[in-house]
């Protein structure tokens, strides 16, 4: 079954014990570094939480490392002045394929220009069983632009990751700017067949009264076990951790 939920976080990292013995979890960091200001503390969070899978929005790539701890790059977009960018646990997953997806400009984009790549995907195989995995980092049109075309660039983007790789499992994370009316979206999302899944609290909150959920999940054959805020650093954003488990 489909649907939309908001969860809260319970024991949202384990320890090594329980990653043996939950062999099908999977732990997504997401985090928007806010034009590359919090990529200073990009090591830390994934020490701390044991993270599998890293996605990264407006990211410097030019200034990202090639590994953060046990994380290696597995793609990272070049043309953007405000990057995408996906880290894996190498010793866990090979990397199959990645790909750069270009989407619809918004009239910020026309105006400041940064970038037409808001979608970077990774094909992701599990050595042990040989199960397959789309992992994407998506950024969408800021909120100068209506919600319509966020709305488009959502549907577009499971589009293309549909197309890109038929029939796998699929975890979109990333910034959709969306934190208002997203009952409304999360009801187009579920008859699309997809989910959508918010986070314990906000994702995002600067000066006094902006605030909301900016940072989400939707998904297709993933199960999301939880979706965590976590403590704000140097961006804007909070960083979100996924708990997961593709269905078999």
């Amino acid at each position: 079954m489909t649907g939309s939920h908001e969860m809260t976080a319970s024991d949202a990292s384990p320890t090594e014990a329980e990653r043996e013995t939950v062999q099908g979890d999977l732990l997504i960091g997401s985090y928007n570094l806010w034009k590359n200001n919090a990529s200073h503390e990009l090591e830390r969070l994934v020490e701390d939480h044991r993270l599998d899978v890293l996605c990264l929005q407006e990211a410097d790539s030019a200034k990202l490392p090639p590994a953060i701890g046990p994380l290696h790059r597995s793609a990272a977009t070049e043309r953007n002045r405000l990057g995408l960018a996906i880290y894996h646990r190498a010793d866990e997953f090979e990397m199959i394929d990645s790909s750069i997806f270009t989407l619809p400009k918004s009239f910020h984009d026309h105006l400041m220009s940064p970038g037409e790549d808001r979608l970077l995907a990774v094909r992701l195989r599990d050595p042990r069983d040989g199960n397959e995995l789309v992992v994407a980092s998506f950024h969408a049109a800021p909120l100068t632009t209506v919600n319509s075309a966020r709305r488009r660039q959502i549907k577009l983007a499971h589009g293309f990751l549909a197309e890109w790789a038929p029939e796998l499992p699929m975890v979109m994370v990333g910034d959709y700017n969306y934190p208002w009316f997203r009952q409304g979206l999360a009801k187009r999302i579920v008859r699309s067949g997809h989910e959508i899944t918010f986070s314990d609290s906000h994702t995002y909150r600067r000066y006094r009264y902006i605030r909301g959920h900016f940072d989400f999940v939707t998904s297709l054959k993933v199960r999301i076990e939880s979706v965590a805020s976590l403590p704000k650093g140097a961006s804007d954003h909070m960083p979100i951790l996924v708990r997961a488990s593709v269905a078999v």
